[in-house]
């Protein structure tokens, strides 16, 4: 990985849509290289996907909850119950197992808040939780899907 994969990485981050020819500019290749170094990008990993980012609000889905469950159960069982039964609720769009007091952080986008009682009521239909604290954001302060280049160029 170095500098020119680094650019490149970090414009398509910021709009997977750019034409190659606007990229390799972009970063100071020509498109040739510009788009060998994308495909080995792709190829080793690095970029997973393309996908397009969607306006929640404008879709009816402005509503975001944080999920903290603890459970008194901690087997490979439990765990593979459990994220079977969250997989398939698109409304579920992160989850977490996590350290300290709790045990697993989900992250729902709804619409208001009977949308998230019937999650919540799909979600307990599925598995017995023990203890869920369910938060909703009153502001989005700070949103992205960049990860931080930084630390790629410090393993280089």
């Amino acid at each position: 990985m170095d500098a020119f994969d680094l650019r490149i990485l970090s414009r398509l981050q910021a709009d997977a849509s750019l034409p190659l020819a606007e990229l390799a500019e972009a970063v100071g290749l020509s498109p040739t290289p510009c788009w060998r170094r994308v495909q080995k990008l792709e190829g080793a990993g690095y970029i997973k996907r393309r996908v397009a980012l969607l306006d929640r609000d404008r879709l009816q889905a402005g509503v975001t909850v944080f999920i903290a469950v603890k459970t008194a159960r901690h087997s490979m069982e439990w765990l593979e119950r459990f994220h079977a039964a969250v997989q398939d609720l698109p409304e579920i769009v992160d989850f977490y197992r996590m350290s300290g007091e709790i045990d697993y952080l989900l992250k729902a986008y709804v619409c208001d808040i009977a949308a998230y009682d019937a999650l919540y009521k799909k979600l307990i239909s599925r598995i017995d939780l023990n203890d869920v604290t369910s938060m909703f954001a009153m502001e989005e302060l700070k949103s992205t899907t960049a990860i931080p280049l930084g630390f790629a160029a410090l393993g280089s």
